[in-house]
């Protein structure tokens, strides 16, 4: 039986590591207000300002493409081209070395 995943612990620990997050999956941004503004990592983006990430909720959304999800998993899912399960066991295992994670 597969393992269960906590799908809201793991949200929670990415979002309070969340510049390392998007240090990993969408780097060279820089941050708007509550907006981090970056080149969108899974397409050939020239400027930065389509794609963003919420940084107090995680919602993040590339405004060029309609391409959006509410959290830090299904950011890390979109970016990684994997499954939410799959963005979750990861995040979980990046975060285990973090001090928050």
């Amino acid at each position: 039986m597969p393992e269960m995943v906590d799908f809201a612990a793991i949200n929670k620990a990415a979002l309070e590591a969340l510049p390392l997050v998007l240090s990993i999956v969408a780097p060279g941004g820089h941050t708007e207000g509550a907006e981090y503004v970056a080149l969108n990592p899974t397409r050939l983006d020239r400027r930065k300002g389509s794609f963003k990430v919420n940084t107090r909720t995680g919602r993040w959304a590339d405004f060029a493409t309609g391409e959006r999800g509410g959290d830090v998993v299904s950011l890390c899912a979109y970016v990684w081209r994997i499954g939410q399960r799959a963005s979750a066991l990861r995040l979980s295992q990046m975060l285990k070395g973090h001090p928050r994670g």
